[in-house]
């Protein structure tokens, strides 16, 4: 490294550490990936399901890279969806293997070749027997491959990671495996398994974020969202499904001890992270300016890739939503139009258009990130 560059890498470094004083947590805006973890359909399973359920198939027919290579992408924001399967195996045989088979259609590639679904523990599913290809099988090993980049990235703003649990049906498939019920031990397992791969140093918890202030939502109308002098190198969770933060709030009604920011409203004790996936621009700011961290999403069911509508997307990275989630990164475009979501710049993260403090610099946030050229579109 020449003086010059060594000295001009200096200024940067030094800029970008004053910067990470003055800029939290929530005045930041990242893209996150829908169901990061799905790989999609091996051929035989897609011609079965695409010709079963076209309409369905529409809807699902997307596929992700590994959670490390999504991270190197400049991805931030990751979604995975879980079921409980305490005594492991009640996911091992997708009922589609056999469906296949009586179609007289060639065996695919085995889905689980190292018998990941056998062992007990939460499992990584999109839908129950027609599509559970994942890049991670288990909770613990998505959670393994996040860390594992994370720690080879100790500089990273923080990384949000939307938490799905599923339960009962899974799909319209007649006989379809259920997934089991969850129980107050099933929500205090799901937050041991994090805490066995995360330390408590690597977590922004929802008692980090609250201190001493009454309630989580006083803290977040006040500002107290760490700054990213804080929060660089670390996680947090936020619990999506809306209806199951009763049970993950019972004996923590402040969330005291729990790992996860549950989807709340505005007015409850537990409100710093609100899902606006469907919310208009002009809300969404609203949200954003008041403190709460909002995700929504700029496409679904594939429908914006197929027609290369960009309204939604430009609306959404506009309105100052933390996390702007697609199914078509930068990194992976839509293989119909080649439409795809990213920040201006190609950055990682960029100063939030809403709320950033003034003079906030984009290019100081992950100096030297950006956003990988797009990969070839690919199956199992």
């Amino acid at each position: 490294m020449g003086l010059l560059t060594l000295m001009a890498w200096t200024a940067v470094a030094q800029t970008s550490k004053k910067q990470d004083k003055l800029v939290h947590l929530n005045q930041i805006q990242v893209v996150g990936t829908h169901n990061s973890y799905n790989t999609g359909f091996a051929p035989s399973e897609e011609k079965y399901f695409s010709s079963h359920y076209p309409d369905a198939f529409h809807g699902v027919d997307y596929h992700h890279q590994s959670l490390p290579k999504q991270l190197d992408a400049g991805i931030r924001q990751l979604e995975l969806d879980i079921v409980t399967d305490p005594k492991g195996g009640r996911f091992s045989h997708p009922k589609i293997v056999a469906l296949t088979k009586e179609a007289g259609l060639p065996a695919d590639p085995d889905f689980d070749p190292n018998h990941e679904m056998d062992k007990p523990g939460f499992k990584v599913i999109h839908l129950g027997d027609l599509n559970l290809r994942s890049s991670c099988q288990t909770f613990v090993r998505c959670l393994q491959d996040i860390r594992g980049w994370s720690k080879a990235h100790p500089k990273h703003v923080p990384i949000f990671l939307l938490i799905e649990d599923k339960q009962g049906r899974l799909s319209q498939l007649p006989g379809a495996t259920t997934a089991e019920l969850w129980t107050a031990k099933t929500w205090d397992a799901m937050d041991a398994e994090i805490r066995s791969v995360f330390p408590e140093r690597e977590l922004i918890t929802p008692d980090k974020v609250r201190g001493k202030y009454p309630t989580l939502e006083a803290a977040v109308l006040a500002g107290r969202w760490p700054t990213l002098a804080e929060s660089r190198g670390k996680v947090l969770f936020l619990l999506y499904n809306k209806t199951s933060a009763p049970a993950y709030l019972t004996g923590h009604p402040l969330l005291q001890n729990r790992v996860l920011f549950t989807n709340s409203e505005p007015g409850q004790p537990d409100a710093a992270f609100v899902e606006r996936d469907k919310g208009e621009q002009d809300v969404i700011r609203a949200l954003v300016k008041t403190g709460y961290i909002v995700r929504t999403r700029a496409d679904f069911n594939t429908d914006q890739g197929r027609e290369n509508d960009t309204t939604r997307r430009d609306q959404t990275l506009a309105s100052g939503a933390q996390m702007v989630s697609t199914d078509f990164p930068v990194s992976e475009p839509a293989p119909w139009t080649g439409y795809t979501v990213g920040l201006p710049g190609d950055f990682a993260a960029r100063c939030n258009p809403v709320n950033a403090p003034p003079g906030c610099k984009d290019e100081l946030l992950e100096p030297g990130v950006k956003t990988k050229e797009p990969s070839p579109s690919h199956h199992p």
